[in-house]
């Protein structure tokens, strides 16, 4: 996928959710692919395809009853502040 054709969603959640979350988006093959920003901040993208943008919404609301997650601006415009709690 080239940077034009995905739309990024950035997320903060807790370290140890990281991989869980990246299970259960890349479940829907396809849809979108799971990258790690900033590992020890715990911030992920999303690389969402367009097409499919809804349902990785859709399956991200889903997660929130397993996952504590925050949506949070690109790197370059936050400021990483603490981590969320893991349920």
């Amino acid at each position: 996928m080239r940077a034009a054709e995905v739309v990024p969603i950035y997320l903060r959640v807790a370290p140890g959710d990281i991989a869980l979350l990246k299970f259960l988006i890349e479940s829907y093959e396809g849809i979108a692919v799971v990258r790690t920003i900033e590992r020890r901040a715990a911030v992920i993208v999303i690389l969402a395809v367009p097409d499919f943008l809804s349902t990785v919404r859709a399956a991200l609301t889903a997660a929130a009853q397993w996952i504590a997650y925050e949506e949070v601006p690109p790197p370059a415009e936050r400021d990483l502040g603490p981590v969320p709690p893991a349920q």
